[in-house]
């Protein structure tokens, strides 16, 4: 206990940490803030951009609504500012002896900065009997990410229904009816009312709820472990080599030395995960998204997190009794932190299927339980209850048995000198006296 109060009262006295605590939320704020400042911020350079038309049909069309856009649509009406580009377009007869010349003289005309993109459209487009020749390319550095195209696409694609409408001779409202579309919209489920037993209409699915919600829950959970647990390799590695260890274990045990540098982790954890919970609950009620908050979860997240920390601390604090020095610690961090960042490579899938096949069964695999299943939780969707608890009990099993691993290795590397962390000699710590 005394060793434990030594590691929490050296953590959270220090300026370090408070200044941590202050510029994690500023930085994580901050990323969203400049999101969403730059979502409004419209680059309003004009965009020059060169068409071939194969089909000699979309250019008089285009050309119209490039000019109405122009004039009618890139400036604020009321302050007569320029507010989105104006699309700057050249048509250029296809040179159909060499096709792929004149797509690489255009291409080093926009690496040259020269153009913004060029757009190719196929000679089938209107009658469309194989993709090979229908077609609508867009050729940029980055199409992937430039909205611009979706502009071009749906103007050529408006203009080819109104000429097959004037060719099947339909009336405006017959084509106005046949080419509507309405949207799905995305419902959650009804539901009762668990105090008054009144029915509650569905409500219209919440993307924050549904993604921004797990995905702050989970990077939570591995901000604490990462604070708190791994940090002991490379602390345990000093406290050996600076003899201090030698020191503590004249008063103290092993085991109780380990346990104290992990406790005091845990400590550190709580702290800053009760101030983090507390400040977020209360930002979300003052900012009107009180109901997205999964209070119903947040018991299940400082378990999950507390036997996390003291799964991973106990691993690291005995690599760190196994180093004599900092190049043995650097060699072990990667690989040891591996097993605890490797979920973060599947925290998409988990949230786009939270209910699958792959989500349900890494959450019963004890190392990977407390991310997966706080992540599954912290969905819309309902997980049966048993899995949480037997993932629950999969975890404090599998806690118990690396603490009783780590302890074992710490008890032995803790006063040897010069023996290096090998596999063999990790395996001889643990199940040899």
């Amino acid at each position: 206990m005394t060793l434990f109060k030594r590691e929490y009262r050296a953590a959270v006295r220090t300026k370090s940490f408070i200044i941590g605590l202050i510029l994690v939320p500023i930085f994580m704020g901050g990323g969203f803030l400049a999101v969403i400042l730059m979502e409004n911020r419209q680059d309003t350079d004009d965009k020059k951009i060169v068409v071939i038309d194969h089909s000699g049909l979309v250019e008089d069309a285009l050309r119209e609504a490039v000019n109405h856009r122009n004039q009618h649509e890139i400036y604020n009406h009321e302050t007569g500012e320029k507010i989105m580009p104006a699309y700057l377009v050249e048509f250029i007869a296809p040179d159909l002896s060499d096709r792929i010349g004149q797509q690489l003289e255009l291409s080093n005309r926009v690496k040259a900065s020269g153009l913004h993109a060029f757009i190719e459209i196929g000679p089938d487009i209107f009658h469309p009997a194989s993709d090979t020749g229908a077609f609508i390319r867009y050729y940029s550095e980055h199409s992937f990410m430039d909205n611009i195209r979706y502009w071009f696409g749906n103007t050529i694609n408006n203009h080819l229904r109104q000429v097959r409408v004037s060719e099947l001779n339909l009336d405006q409202e017959q084509s106005d009816a046949l080419f509507r579309w309405i949207d799905v919209e995305g419902m959650g489920l009804v539901s009762v009312d668990k105090k008054t037993g009144v029915q509650q209409e569905a409500r219209e699915a919440n993307e924050l709820q549904s993604f921004l919600v797990p995905y702050i829950i989970v990077l939570l959970m591995f901000m604490l472990v990462m604070m708190s647990s791994v940090p002991l390799l490379s602390a345990v590695m000093e406290e050996k080599s600076e003899k201090i260890a030698e020191v503590l274990l004249g008063s103290i045990t092993p085991f109780q030395f380990m346990a104290g540098k992990v406790l005091g982790g845990i400590g550190v954890s709580l702290t800053t995960a009760i101030i983090y919970v507390a400040g977020g609950i209360i930002t979300a009620r003052l900012t009107g998204f009180g109901s997205t908050i999964p209070y119903e979860i947040l018991p299940w997240f400082f378990v999950y997190t507390i036997l996390f920390i003291i799964m991973v601390g106990s691993g690291m604090a005995a690599l760190g009794a196994t180093c004599n020095d900092n190049k043995d610690a650097q060699s072990l961090q990667f690989p040891a932190m591996f097993p605890v960042i490797l979920p973060l490579f599947v925290i998409m899938p988990v949230i786009q299927n939270p209910t699958g096949s792959l989500a349900t069964a890494l959450s019963l695999i004890p190392p990977f339980t407390p991310p997966i299943m706080m992540t599954r939780m912290a969905t819309p969707v309902t997980i049966p209850l048993w899995q949480p608890v037997i993932g629950l009990v999969g975890v404090v099993l599998f806690t118990v048995f690396t603490v009783w691993i780590g302890a074992r290795i710490f008890r032995t590397a803790i006063l040897i000198q010069g023996q290096k962390p090998t596999v063999s000699n990790l395996f001889k710590y643990a199940f040899r006296n």
